[in-house]
């Protein structure tokens, strides 16, 4: 029995291994298929061809250019105003009258709030009255003086006396001179009692309404009125740009741009007005501050901007798009067409990049024609097709490129 069953399964086995080594292998089956789908439709694509017959890889090709470079110096800063006061009551009673609203323009000088002045002008008109008297006492003091005199030159009368009296009316001439000084003092305070704008600005936020006692001691003020036409930035750089800052500065003014945060959008321009005297230890810093005209008020104080102060043109710079720009393991290069239309890699010497152009030191020239987009396709002497810029340059090139819907290719 076991003999029978042995036999059986070598005999299925046997017939298993001539069946498959007489059938063609899996793939072969699938590429015959292949060939017979393409024979029956003329229309479908062919396979795709080595990379010996590539077609051209489409690019965007531009121009490289000489223009003057900028070379700015970037750093954060904060707006503050030109001036800024917190507006303080100087002597104490009850607020009667707000004079200002809340965000207007105020000029020097203008009425910002009334305090009660009654007690003041008590105290001026008491001043005052006791001038009078005194005025009154030292004309009597002064006759009575020169009727000692009289007497005393005919020898009727004493010197202790006439000299006695000749010290009253000097004691009364004093208080006279008080008497001026205590009535100016009560005009002062009296003056204080209408509180005035020391500078012209906006106010801010009104900190006391009308009805409360002010006293002179009030931290907080009335109200904070802050110039803000012209007004300040102050930011920072590092310690070791300064002696290139001095020394540019010494040429003459420094441009200084006020920049969104999103580092494109330019809010104001200035020019750089103070380096400070001294640089911070800690963090190796030196604190500048630009002015800016602010006529548009898009700066505002306390905002945090980007800053760049211009220290130089670099005429005449090599220049071309920052995305002409490639980095790999030797280095920066770019990729140029040569006549023939194919890609030749270059390698570069990128001196810095400055609103969205690089500038070269070496390894292009002017009219040079590069790659601006679509490198991610390229290889050293592969075939190009440009396609969206053509021949346009720089920043120009890619604005026109947006406007008329061009875009990357696809991979």
């Amino acid at each position: 029995m076991k003999k029978t069953l042995i036999f059986v399964l070598l005999c299925a086995g046997g017939g298993a291994l001539w069946f498959f080594r007489a059938q063609p292998p899996v793939a072969g089956l699938y590429a015959s298929a292949t060939a017979l789908i393409q024979k029956a439709k003329p229309g479908a694509p062919a396979p795709p061809k080595g990379p010996e017959g590539a077609p051209p890889a489409p690019v965007v090709t531009g121009l490289v250019e000489t223009k003057d470079l900028p070379h700015y110096l970037n750093g954060l800063g904060t707006v503050q105003g030109f001036n800024t006061v917190v507006v303080r009551s100087r002597v104490e009673g009850q607020l009667e009258k707000v004079a200002f609203a809340e965000g207007q323009e105020v000029k020097a000088g203008q009425l910002l709030a009334q305090i009660d002045p009654r007690p003041f002008q008590a105290a001026l008109d008491q001043a005052k009255a006791k001038r009078k008297q005194n005025e009154s006492l030292l004309a009597n003091a002064k006759r009575d003086l020169q009727r000692d005199l009289a007497l005393l030159a005919d020898k009727a009368g004493t010197a202790q006396k006439a000299d006695t009296q000749k010290a009253l009316v000097e004691q009364l001439e004093a208080a006279l001179t008080s008497d001026d000084a205590a009535i100016e003092a009560a005009q002062v305070q009296l003056g204080y009692a209408s509180i005035h704008s020391p500078i012209t600005g906006r106010a801010g936020l009104r900190l006391v309404d009308e009805g409360n006692v002010v006293r002179a001691q009030d931290l907080n003020g009335l109200v904070v009125i802050t110039q803000m036409q012209p007004v300040s930035v102050v930011f920072t750089l590092p310690e070791q740009q300064l002696q290139s800052i001095r020394t540019e500065a010494d040429k003459g003014a420094l441009q200084v741009l006020a920049v969104a945060k999103d580092n494109t959008t330019r809010l104001s321009e200035g020019a750089l007005s103070v380096i400070d005297n001294q640089i911070d230890p800690s963090t190796g810093t030196i604190r500048i501050k630009a002015t800016f005209a602010n006529e548009d008020l898009k700066l505002w104080p306390g905002q945090f901007v980007n800053v760049r102060l211009r220290l130089s043109i670099k005429k005449d710079a090599v220049v071309v798009p920052a995305q002409v720009v490639q980095q790999g393991p030797s280095g920066p290069y770019a990729f140029i067409v040569t006549p023939e239309s194919t890609a030749e890699l270059r390698p570069l010497q990128v001196g810095r990049i400055e609103e969205g152009m690089a500038l070269i030191e070496s390894g292009l020239s002017s009219g040079d024609r590069v790659v601006v987009d679509g490198q991610y396709r390229l290889q050293p002497g592969a075939k190009i097709r440009a396609s969206g810029g053509g021949e346009k340059k720089g920043p120009e090139a890619q604005s026109r490129m947006a406007e008329s819907g061009a875009a990357k290719p696809k991979p």
